[in-house]
């Protein structure tokens, strides 16, 4: 059964929950990086289960998620109420060949435009970060809100790494 977007919002705030999501943003890639060093591309790619995403797939999705979020709060900055499109995720890691990407180099793009992202976000007024947009699916988010969904969704992927790496 696929949650509903409130509970997708509460079970991927509650990873962050009483933390501190630009520092969990600003070590993320760091963490990935440890966790993949010395494991061939071979395993990275190789999926826990038929409907379960690879390493390199969650890389991939990370690299792209980045972008979303990127963009999202640009739109928001820009013009605060504006509308926000959600996406298909499964649907982009079929268009978008996520099996085939080099898992570093995913990473690495991850990582650039993380650090871009923390780089924005540090300069942003008090008042910016209550700009919000409406989400297609869950309705209004603030720049916070996405700030704080971010990170929990770190730790979501950082754990599904964690685990397919040991094994589990």
């Amino acid at each position: 059964m696929k949650e509903t977007a409130q509970q997708y919002i509460q079970r991927i705030s509650g990873y962050a929950e009483g933390k501190q999501p630009l520092a969990i943003q600003a070590a993320t890639a760091k963490r990935l990086a440890r966790l993949i060093a010395g494991v061939s591309p071979a395993r990275l790619r190789k999926r826990p289960a038929p409907d379960k995403w690879s390493v390199s797939e969650i890389l991939a999705h990370l690299a792209d998620t980045e972008i979303v979020g990127s963009f999202r709060m640009r739109l928001i900055l820009g013009a605060p109420g504006t509308p926000i499109a959600a996406f298909d995720q499964d649907a982009w890691v079929v268009s978008g060949h996520y099996e085939k990407r080099d898992p570093r180099k995913s990473l690495e793009q991850f990582r650039m435009l993380r650090e871009a992202n923390l780089a924005l976000l540090k300069s942003l007024t008090p008042e910016q970060w209550k700009h919000y947009g409406m989400h297609a699916e869950r309705g209004q988010e603030t720049i916070e809100h996405i700030v704080r969904m971010f990170a929990g969704h770190d730790i979501n992927h950082l754990q599904q790494v964690e685990r397919i790496l040991a094994g589990k």
